[in-house]
C-alpha cells in the first residue's frame, strides 16, 4: 500500500477531502456495480436455490404423509366394504377416512347390486367429481396386468391442482374388487409457509445487496485510496514539483507501483538537474562573454564612430581605396554591437532577471517618439488617438515597436502602417507593411531565435534575434505577437498587450518573496 506524507489539514483542506470521497468516480462505480451485481446474482442464486428446496421438501412431506395416509384408509375402510355396497355404506366410509390425521375431503364411488353408480362424500360442498381431472380418473381406473414384476392391478395416483389461486392435492386409487376412493387435501397452510419462506429470502437478498454495496465501497475506497495518491502525486509531478515522492509500505503491487514511481521521479529529477546545470552553464557563457565583448567593443565603436566622421568630412582625408573597407568595418562593428546588446537581452529573459519598470504612457507618444528616434517619421503611417494611456514599461514597449517597425521597413517596404484600437481591457497595435509578404513555410519560425527566411529576405542583416526578442517583451506583459499575411498584400505583426501590466509586477513580487509557496500544497509532500 502507498502513503504519502501528508500533512496537518485545516477545515477548509478536510471540508474538500470529505466532499471528494463523497464524490464518485467512474472507477469507483464501476467497482461498486461489480461487487453489487456479483453479490445480487449469488443471493438471488442462492435463495432461488434454498426457495425450491424447501418447496419441494415441504410439499413432498405434506403429499407422501397425505398419500400414504389415504392409501391406508383405502385398505381399512374401503377394502373391507361389499362389492356392490349402499350409499349409506360408502358415506359413512368416507366420514371415517376423512377423520384421519390429515383432514382431507373424501369421495368414494362403487356401484350397487343394479349396476347403478353408488357416491359416498364426506363434503359434498367442498369436493365432487368434477374437482377430480380427468386424466386421474383414466389413470386411477386403468387396470394394469399383473405378473412378478406388478403385483397390484390398480395404483394410487396424485396430482396437484389450482382452484380459485388455492392449491390442492388431489389422489386416486381403487381397491379391486371394491369402490374407487378420491382425496382432496388443501395445501394453503404449506403455501402461506412458502410465501414467508420467499419473503424472507427476499429481505435477506436485499440486506445482502445493500451489504455488498457498502462492502464495495469500502473496498474501492482501500484500494483507489493509494491509486488517488499516486494520481495526485503525478500531477504534482507534471506540474514541475520533481521532489514528489510516495510513501511506500507492504509489497502489493500497488506498493511495487509506488516504488516505480519513485524511481522515475528521482530518475527524472536528477536528468532535469543535469540539463538546468547545463542550460544554466550555457546562460552563464553567453553572458560573460557577451560582458567581455562590451570592453573592447565600446573601444572599438569609438574607433569606428571617428572613422565614419572622416569619411563623412570633406576634406577627403580618407583614401578612397581604402573607403569601403572602412564603411564595411563601421557597419560590421555596429552590427557586432547590436548582437552582443541582443544576446544579454536574452540571457536575462532566459535567466528570469527580466523585470517590469512600470509607467503610465501615452501610446501615440510613445510610438512617435521610437519612429522620431530612427528617423522614420516618413516612411510610417501612424493612426493613433492621442490619450489613449496604458500602465506599461516604456523601454521594452520601445524594443517591441522598434523591432515590428524596422522588420516591417527592412523586409516589407514602405509606406508601414501602425494602427492603435483599444479592445476591452487590451491595448492592440497591428504593424502593416507594404511588401511580398511572408511565405506560409516561414509563418510558423518567424518568432524563433537565429531564425532567418534568406530565400524570402536575402537582404537580411539581423541577427535573426529582434522577432524573438520582441515576443519575450509581449510576453512579460502578458500579452502575445502573432504575424499574418493582409489580404491586401504585405505582412501584418499585431501585438496585443493589457492596458495596465501592475498585476503581474505584484505576482512576481509574491514569488519573489515566498519562492516555494509553491511547494507547500497538501497532499504528497517532499
Amino acid at each position: 500500500m502507498t502513503e504519502p506524507h501528508d500533512k496537518p489539514r485545516g477545515p477548509v483542506a478536510a471540508k474538500k477531502a470529505f466532499l471528494s470521497g463523497l464524490r464518485f468516480t467512474s472507477l469507483r462505480l464501476r467497482l461498486v456495480v461489480v461487487f453489487a451485481l456479483v453479490a445480487l446474482t449469488a443471493a438471488v442464486s442462492a435463495s432461488g436455490i434454498a426457495y425450491w428446496l424447501n418447496r419441494e421438501a415441504v410439499l413432498t412431506r405434506t403429499q407422501d404423509s397425505t398419500l400414504s395416509d389415504f392409501q391406508q384408509e383405502m385398505q381399512n375402510r374401503a377394502a373391507v366394504l361389499p362389492e356392490h355396497p349402499t350409499q349409506g355404506e360408502l358415506q359413512h366410509a368416507a366420514n371415517l377416512m376423512a377423520d384421519s390425521s390429515q383432514h382431507f375431503s373424501v369421495l368414494l364411488i362403487g356401484t350397487d347390486e343394479n349396476g347403478k353408480r353408488v357416491l359416498g362424500n364426506s363434503d359434498l360442498d367442498a369436493f365432487t367429481i368434477g374437482d377430480v381431472p380427468r386424466s386421474l380418473q383414466h389413470a386411477v381406473n386403468d387396470k394394469q396386468k399383473v405378473d412378478d414384476s406388478n403385483k397390484h392391478a390398480y395404483h394410487l395416483y396424485w396430482q396437484r391442482i389450482t382452484q380459485d389461486d388455492t392449491p390442492y392435492l388431489v389422489g386416486g386409487a381403487k381397491v379391486a374388487g371394491g369402490p374407487t376412493g378420491y382425496m382432496l387435501k388443501s395445501l394453503e397452510p404449506e403455501a402461506k409457509d412458502l410465501n414467508s419462506l420467499a419473503w424472507s429470502l427476499g429481505i435477506a437478498t436485499a440486506l445482502a445487496l445493500i451489504g455488498s454495496a457498502l462492502l464495495a465501497q469500502a473496498a474501492a475506497t482501500t484500494v483507489l485510496r493509494p491509486v488517488h495518491r499516486l494520481g495526485v502525486a503525478a500531477r504534482r509531478l507534471g506540474e514541475g514539483k520533481l521532489d514528489t515522492r510516495l510513501r511506500v509500505s507492504g509489497t502489493d503491487e500497488l506498493a511495487e507501483l509506488s516504488r516505480t514511481f519513485n524511481k522515475t521521479a528521482e530518475n527524472l529529477e536528477k536528468k532535469v538537474a543535469d540539463m538546468s546545470a547545463r542550460d544554466e552553464s550555457s546562460r552563464r557563457f553567453v553572458a560573460d562573454m557577451s560582458h567581455e565583448l562590451r570592453t573592447p567593443l565600446t573601444a572599438i565603436t569609438a574607433v569606428t564612430e571617428v572613422l565614419e566622421e572622416e569619411l563623412d568630412a570633406e576634406t577627403g582625408s580618407v583614401d578612397p581605396m581604402i573607403e569601403p573597407a572602412v564603411r564595411l568595418v563601421v557597419s560590421e562593428t555596429r552590427r557586432l554591437n547590436d548582437l552582443v546588446e541582443n544576446l544579454m537581452e536574452v540571457t536575462r529573459f532566459d535567466a528570469g532577471t527580466a523585470r517590469l519598470v512600470l509607467d503610465n504612457v501615452d501610446i501615440a507618444d510613445q510610438i512617435t517618439a521610437c519612429i522620431d528616434a530612427r528617423a522614420w517619421l516618413d516612411a510610417v503611417d501612424l493612426d493613433a488617438e492621442r490619450g489613449t494611456m496604458a500602465l506599461l514599461d516604456p523601454r521594452r514597449l520601445d524594443v517591441i515597436l522598434a523591432n515590428l517597425i524596422g522588420n516591417a521597413l527592412k523586409h516589407g517596404g514602405s509606406p508601414v502602417r501602425v494602427a492603435v484600437r483599444v479592445e476591452g481591457d487590451d491595448l492592440v497595435i497591428a504593424v502593416r507593411d507594404h511588401g511580398p509578404g511572408i511565405p506560409e513555410d516561414v509563418l510558423p519560425h518567424v518568432f524563433d531565435r537565429f531564425y532567418k527566411a534568406s530565400a524570402s529576405r536575402p537582404r537580411s542583416e539581423g541577427s535573426g534575434l529582434g522577432l524573438s526578442i520582441a515576443m519575450e517583451n509581449a510576453h512579460i506583459h502578458g500579452g502575445e505577437i502573432t504575424a499574418a499575411n493582409s489580404p491586401d498584400g504585405g505582412a501584418v505583426f499585431t501585438l496585443r498587450l493589457p492596458r495596465d501590466a501592475s498585476p503581474l509586477t505584484e505576482s512576481a513580487q509574491d514569488e519573489a518573496k515566498d519562492p516555494d509557496s509553491a511547494s507547500q500544497e497538501d497532499g504528497v509532500a517532499k
